[in-house]
């Protein structure tokens, strides 16, 4: 806009000279009508390009400090369009602008200038909008994506793993859980976002993860892990966490005993599928046996990506259910999860604790 304006000035002061010049040789009547004509045409095409200027300024200020971009829509009953008679010239022609609804009517729209925040927690910080399924580009490079922004439990959280009603098959190949998959439509869909995106999200560290537990009787649970974060693709997505706290016990950690921690920590592990077997069980495959991808040793003491079977309590050749073993064991299956992050320092509504099922 700023070019348009100036690039106009360039055009219109050698003309405005010009004019002047032409009006002071003219001799007849007739000659001096014409010029004030056209001078005034010249004088209204300049205070359009200055209103244009003034509305563009306002949006990038506006940008720059609400990072969106908001249409400019004055008020239309205060507007009142100059006539022909006030502005001594004939609006009817081509070259003219008829009134300042004719500006506001060609100013682009809200979407050309779309900025998409990069997580739920900007969006939280610029709107406190409703719980739902919001676009944001987490990495300036990516592509947008679609993901479902939990704006209850304190608000701004970007969940990147939900597990509700079993309609959703999650044994799935490496590349399904690289680009993502499932519902993303309803509050009740399940879906994992996809390694690829859920590593920009979590890469810089200095972030909460906060994992939501339901059993089939309705009680709720939870845990909470600083600085949880993922390696790129090249390194197979290796999971990385820090401190703990939270209700439901420290199940990534394997439980409490040595023995168990040894064989089931699943910090510093590879993300494993049953087409990758990236895990360190030497006599099998832990994503095979346990009809998931996820971040396995030999194998887990949580999995929340397991085989859903309904009612809870489950048995069979392996303890391939959903499950988070320091709360409910490795043979309750539970009913709900969620895993969702955002930052670490958050200026939040205060949380339930409970999570927002």
């Amino acid at each position: 806009m700023s070019v348009q304006y100036f690039s106009g000035r360039l055009f219109v002061m050698p003309l405005l000279l010009l004019l002047t010049l032409l009006c002071h040789i003219a001799t007849s009547i007739e000659d001096l009508d014409s010029c004030g004509a056209e001078f005034a045409a010249v004088k209204l095409n300049i205070k359009t390009l200055n209103k244009k200027l003034l509305i563009g300024r306002w949006q990038v200020e506006h940008l720059q400090r609400h990072k969106y971009f908001r249409p400019f829509r004055p008020d239309v009953s205060n507007i009142k369009p100059e006539t022909d008679k006030a502005l001594g010239v004939n609006l009817n022609s081509s070259d003219s602008l008829s009134t300042d609804m004719t500006l506001v009517k060609h100013l682009p729209p809200a979407g050309s200038l779309i900025v998409h925040d990069k997580d739920c927690s900007e969006l939280y910080d610029r709107l406190k909008p409703p719980s739902g399924f919001y676009r944001i580009r987490p990495k300036l490079h990516q592509d947008p994506a679609l993901v479902y922004c939990d704006m209850g439990d304190g608000g701004g959280w970007t969940v990147f793993q939900r597990r509700r009603h079993g309609k959703v098959d999650f044994n799935r190949d490496w590349v399904d859980y690289r680009d993502g998959f499932g519902d993303f439509k309803l509050w009740n869909d399940e879906f994992w976002l996809g390694n690829e995106v859920i590593y920009s999200l979590l890469s810089e560290g200095k972030n909460l993860v906060k994992i939501d537990l339901m059993d089939w009787d309705g009680k709720k649970s939870y845990a909470f892990y600083e600085n949880f974060r993922i390696t790129n693709e090249a390194d197979k997505y290796r999971l990385q966490y820090g401190q703990y706290s939270g209700k439901a016990g420290d199940a990534l950690a394997g439980g409490s005993g040595t023995v168990d921690q040894w064989s089931a920590c699943l910090s510093g592990m590879q993300f494993s599928t049953r087409d990758q077997d990236n895990d360190r069980f030497l006599q099998g495959s832990c994503a095979q046996e346990n009809k998931a991808g996820w971040w396995f040793n030999r194998c887990h003491a949580a999995n929340l990506n397991g085989k859903f079977y309904r009612s809870g309590k489950y048995e069979g050749q392996n303890d391939n259910g959903v499950v988070w073993g320091t709360w409910k064991g490795l043979w309750y299956s539970l009913r709900h999860t969620a895993m969702k992050v955002r930052p670490l320092l958050m200026l939040d509504d205060i949380g339930s604790g409970a999570g927002a099922f």
